[in-house]
C-alpha cells in the first residue's frame, strides 16, 4: 500500500508540473495570437492595404513576463509576418514563434 500511495504522490506533482506549463503555453498562444490580429487590423485599417504606420516590425515588448517581437515585411502582396514571445522557466528562457501570412 505504501508503494501505491508514493506512486500517486509522484504521479500528481508531474501532473501539476504539467497543468502549469500548459497555462503558460496558452498564455503564449494567446499573447501571439492577440499580436497576430493587431497586425492583421493595422494592414487592413488603410487604403491601399499595409500602409498604417503600425504595420511594421516591432519590439521587444514585455508584458506580464511574456516578451514579444515580430517582424513584418517591408513589400510584397502576401507579407509572411512571425511573432515571437519569450518567457521563462525554470530551465531558463523558451520561445514559441507563431507566423501567418497577410494579403496586402
Amino acid at each position: 500500500m505504501a508503494v501505491g500511495i508514493i506512486a500517486l504522490a509522484g504521479s500528481s506533482a508531474m501532473v501539476t508540473r504539467m497543468i502549469g506549463r500548459g497555462k503558460v503555453e496558452t498564455r503564449v498562444a494567446q499573447a501571439a495570437s492577440y499580436r497576430i490580429e493587431t497586425l492583421r487590423l493595422a494592414a487592413y485599417s488603410t487604403a491601399p492595404r499595409c500602409t498604417a504606420g503600425a504595420f511594421a516590425n516591432g519590439g521587444p515588448v514585455t508584458t506580464n513576463g511574456l516578451t514579444e517581437s515580430w517582424t513584418v515585411p517591408a513589400a510584397g502582396k502576401v507579407r509572411a509576418i512571425q511573432v515571437n514571445v519569450t518567457y521563462h522557466t525554470v530551465r531558463g528562457a523558451r520561445t514559441a514563434t507563431l507566423q501567418t501570412r497577410i494579403e496586402c
